[in-house]
């Protein structure tokens, strides 16, 4: 093979490669699920994360002893049913829809999650906002929005997470903080750079601005851009804004300064990436 043919081929791995990565979030939502009913009975404070690190694993054993069982550490049919309703039912094994409560209703928010739907806290209840993020990924996925988690949608959440299918420039001069991450019983569903008040906000690509607005409550002052291939990014906390919806920008144009407006709690720029309304992990995008 010629130095230009494995140029190209080497070009179209890398791109595939990029757009859809091995793995996105880490974490099981049987572990997610056992977390939460851990979290109920009082034994554990960490995230739910899906992860099965050294205190879900304490906690399993703390529970056991609590309930005369072997503390083994090992989740079997005698540890679930001691959890009660919050030990089952597996996921898959029955239709889920509002109202529905259990193990499998944890397992499903976790999974909605991680594609880039949440649904505020993953607490084993399927509620209005699972509901609405339940309709949403359905549509998203081409499914019929019925707002019941069936065995086609539950096959469906499961595959690899949505990515951006584009490259993004970093949009602030400024070390990553908190990560797209499940923190406490919630994803943190973007970046956080921590910078002074001030700090220029740059396009990180070109696009069409589509929202100037203000959040008192959560964002702040906030603004959405418009990409190509279906790609938003949303810039939150600023201290002030410099475009106006409708506007075109190109990447590097200056577009806001940074602030701590809103829900935050010190001068940060938040930013999220969405995908046809799914957010992704916006650090795999500027890499």
């Amino acid at each position: 093979m010629g130095s230009a043919p494995r140029l190209i081929l080497a070009a179209f791995v890398a791109a595939l490669t990029f757009a859809v990565p091995a793995h996105a979030l880490p974490g099981r939502a049987s572990t997610a699920a056992l977390q939460v009913a851990l979290k109920a009975n009082g034994l554990y404070g960490g995230d739910i994360d899906g992860i099965r690190g050294p205190g879900t694993a304490r906690a399993v054993r703390v529970f056991q002893r609590r309930r005369g069982l072997a503390a083994d550490g090992l989740v079997g049919q005698r540890t679930r049913r001691a959890l009660g309703r919050r030990g089952g039912p597996t996921l898959g094994r029955r239709p889920l829809k509002r109202g529905s409560r259990g193990w499998d209703v944890a397992g499903l928010q976790f999974l909605l999650a991680k594609q880039g739907f949440p649904s505020g806290s993953i607490d084993g209840g399927l509620g209005g906002k699972t509901d609405r993020a339940l309709r949403r990924f359905q549509a998203w996925a081409g499914l019929p929005s019925d707002g019941i988690a069936g065995r086609a949608t539950i096959r469906r959440l499961k595959r690899p997470s949505p990515q951006s299918p584009v490259r993004l420039a970093r949009p602030v001069s400024a070390p990553v903080g908190d990560r797209f991450m499940f923190r406490g019983s919630r994803l943190h569903a973007g970046l956080d750079f921590p910078a002074p008040s001030g700090t220029a906000v740059l396009a990180p690509r070109g696009g069409t601005v589509a929202t100037v607005g203000y959040d008192p409550s959560g964002w702040g002052n906030f603004i959405v851009i418009d990409h190509d291939a279906g790609v938003r990014t949303l810039f939150a906390h600023l201290s002030s804004t410099a475009v106006r919806r409708g506007s075109s920008v190109g990447q590097g144009r200056l577009i806001g300064r940074v602030g701590s407006t809103g829900g935050s709690t010190g001068p940060h720029l938040h930013f999220e990436v969405f995908v046809r309304g799914a957010n992704v992990d916006p650090l795999r995008a500027i890499r």
